[in-house]
């Protein structure tokens, strides 16, 4: 069964969909971000505990002036190293985590949030790097599943560039797609985690089961 290790750089945990709340709160507790209907951010400064730099970009972002930004805006805001677009899967992912209302849009708070967990992912995505080409090579990915404490083979590694890489005689993937797997990685081992009560690395699952864990855990 893969074990993880503890990441180089820590990166936020991932909570089931009902847990969006959770997650602002426990990787960033310092930030108090507050609103209130009584709030009229747009006619004064940031909200409490939202950097006034990500208030600014929000701003930019949020072009019908909703207050809210959506998976459209998301997408126009969010770049790779090559400055390709996230894309619209990886975009719905990050609405989700951060979308503290369940409005399947994002506030000033949840977008601040958003900003700094994808830094965090930023600095450990360049680690892995390791050729500084701005994407990740498959040796790169299997070196860098390797050191988060998967022990997954080289073809599955190989299944996931197939699966996340744009076709190419030398696949690779953008950063993106880099969060996108690592974090689905990280739900469904928890997901079978829970069903390996013995920690014997396997499980015996009915056919309805197998689908309730893979399609609860798919982010």
């Amino acid at each position: 069964m893969p074990e993880l290790v503890p990441f180089p750089v820590t990166p936020p945990p991932v909570p089931c969909p009902c847990c969006c709340q959770w997650l602002f709160q426990a990787v960033f507790p310092g930030a108090g971000c507050v609103l209130t209907s009584s709030h009229s951010f747009r006619a004064g400064g940031a909200p409490p505990g939202v950097d006034p730099e990500a208030f600014s970009w929000f701003q930019a972002v949020d072009t019908d002036g909703s207050g809210y930004i959506s998976v459209k805006e998301l997408r126009a805001a969010l770049v790779n190293n090559n400055w390709s677009a996230f894309d619209t899967d990886t975009c719905v992912l990050m609405l989700n985590l951060f979308d503290r209302s369940g409005s399947g849009r994002m506030d000033v708070c949840g977008f601040s949030a958003l900003l700094r967990f994808i830094q965090q992912w930023r600095s450990l995505f360049q680690q892995y790097d390791r050729d500084q080409s701005g994407s990740i090579s498959f040796e790169e990915l299997q070196q860098a599943l390797s050191q988060m404490g998967y022990r997954l083979s080289p073809q599955f590694s190989q299944l996931l560039l197939s699966r996340y890489a744009p076709r190419s005689s030398s696949p690779s993937i953008q950063l993106g797609r880099f969060i996108h797997i690592c974090l689905q990685l990280q739900s469904l081992t928890d997901a079978f985690r829970e069903k390996d009560t013995a920690l014997a690395g396997t499980v015996r699952l009915g056919y309805e089961d197998f689908l309730t864990m893979v399609v609860t855990r798919m982010l």
